[in-house]
This record gives structure tokens, sequence and C-alpha cells, in this order.
């Protein structure tokens, strides 16, 4: 099939996944003019309406939708038949679509994505950022990042980057008139900046010390979910905040923030990258997840 008519049915299939010309150009890296062209001109080589447009929505005729149906598995079977010839060379090519928490993103940023760009230039990634739990199949991304703990049980999961310590953080000024938590349980009388997950549930605190642990879930006026939000507001003296270590290390050290809680060790979490449990994968996810595994192996050798 001319590389074209291709890119036309791919268009096709993407606008009737996301059910908008904006989003399908997102996803497939073309200008909604671009998309909306190629729809356009697959439709007059066909004689057919294949979309209803409003300006507030789209959706498939009874002819697309009968179109899509027989179209789906075909280009399906043509990218499958791209990959494995993909498969016999040196090195990936195409395109990688990752969906991640912004936090987590920075995270792998250097040590996982700059590596794999640089080991397989032949490969294109895209990372979209985002607080909300997405559907990575039916977005049409290739995997994820998520906690761990929040990876559907559907998906393959591999452990992403190390174990983070979190941190109950607040700036002096929110401690001016209010005495510091001692225990867990002191957290009820405070202000806290809640957070959200993806997964669109709030953030309970988890507590450790010795065989004693504890989840709460904490007042507060205001909810985030994006971690550099929550460090703005904490800065800002809006109340304590719950965050990765790493994260707010500058602060504590500078005095700019003041950590508490320390020896109730808030829980460690583990970030991991997700993808469907599927048989045929391409080529390029397979070489992200053997380096992922590998840094892993690496990881835990290097360990004192």
């Amino acid at each position: 099939m001319h590389k074209s008519g291709l890119t036309e049915l791919e268009a096709i299939i993407a606008v009737a996944r996301r059910g908008s010309f904006r989003a399908a150009a997102h996803e497939l890296g073309m200008s909604p003019t671009a998309l909306s062209n190629a729809v356009a001109a697959l439709e007059k080589r066909l004689d057919v309406r294949l979309f209803n447009r409003t300006t507030r929505s789209v959706s498939l005729t009874e002819a697309g939708d009968r179109f899509i149906a027989r179209i789906v598995p075909a280009v399906s079977e043509i990218h499958q038949a791209v990959e494995n010839i993909n498969a016999h060379r040196n090195t990936p090519a195409g395109r990688l679509r990752i969906n991640s928490f912004a936090l987590a993103a920075r995270v792998v940023l250097e040590p996982v994505i700059l590596e794999y760009m640089r080991r397989y230039p032949d490969m294109k990634v895209e990372i979209v950022t985002e607080g909300r739990f997405v559907d990575i199949v039916a977005e049409g991304f290739d995997g994820g990042f998520r906690l761990a703990e929040e990876v559907p049980r559907d998906m393959i999961a591999v452990p992403a980057g190390p174990e983070m310590c979190f941190a109950i953080v607040g700036a002096p000024s929110y401690f001016t008139a209010r005495e510091r938590p001692k225990i867990p349980d002191d957290l009820l009388k405070h202000e806290c900046i809640r957070s959200r997950l993806g997964s669109g549930a709030i953030y309970h605190w988890d507590f450790r010390y010795k065989d004693t642990i504890r989840s709460i879930d904490v007042p507060g006026q205001l909810c985030l979910d994006e971690g550099e939000l929550l460090l703005r507001a904490a800065r800002a003296g809006a109340g304590l905040a719950n965050l990765p270590l790493w994260l707010v290390e500058d602060d504590i050290r500078t005095g700019r923030l003041i950590r508490v809680l320390e020896e109730w060790s808030p829980s460690y979490s583990r970030l991991a990258f997700y993808y469907p449990s599927r048989k045929n994968i391409s080529a390029g996810l397979r070489a992200f997840v053997s380096l992922l595994r590998e840094i892993e192996t690496k990881s835990r050798y290097d360990k004192p």
C-alpha cells in the first residue's frame, strides 16, 4: 500500500478512536489541518462521508462504522508485518509514545529516555505528561510510567528508577503559629496539602515506625495533582506536603522547608513502566523494556 494511503487509514482510525480531529492529530504527530485533509481526501476518493462533524463533536456515520470495522484488523496486520521486518534490523526504528505523570518523567528522563535515544537513534520518543490515569491502549500509547501500586493488573509492569522515600515538609512561616507534629495522628490538627493520584483517588499518607503502620487521610483545603504545584504551595506556607525526598532535599538543606515526622519514615514507593500484555510487541518497545531491565539489574549489583 502506498504510504499516503496507509496514512489516510491511520488517520480515520485515530479520529474514530479519539472522537476528535485535534486529539487524533496529536496522537499521530500531524497537524490538525494535515489530518483533516487526509480524511477528506479518502472520503472524496471513496465518494462517501465517513464522519458526522459538528463544532462540538465528531462521530462515525453508518458507512464509516462499517468501514472502520473492516480496516482496523487489516491495518493492524500491516503494522505487524512491518514490525516483523523491523525485528531483523540491527536497531529498531519508529516511534514510542509514553504516558506519564510529570514527576515520573523527570525521574526517568536522563537515565532512561535519553540513554534509549542514544542507543537507538532511529527511534523517536514522545512523552505526554498528565496527572489523570489514562487507558494507554485506547489513547494510542505504547506504555506508561506510574507508581507500581497504580498499575492495572492486566498490564505487564517493569520496575523503573530507584525506590522513593517521601518526606513531610512545611515552610518556616507555616510553623510560626503551629507546633510541629510529633506523631502521624497530630496531622489531623494540621492544614495539609492533599494530593490526587492518577486514578482519581485521594492519596493517603502512609507511615511506619518499628512495627507500627499508619495510613491517614489527612485534612486540608487544597488538593493538587502535580508535584511541582505541591512543592510551590508548601514553600508558600499553605500547609504540610508529602513529597519525594529527592524533590525537597535542597529546600530542607537551605531551610526553605522543614522536615517533620522523619522517624516515622513515610513509606517507600516505586515507579513502574507498564505496557499491554500481548505476544507481539514492537521492536522499539521491546528494546525499551530491555533497557529498563538492564538498568534495574545494574542498580541491584551496584548497591553496597
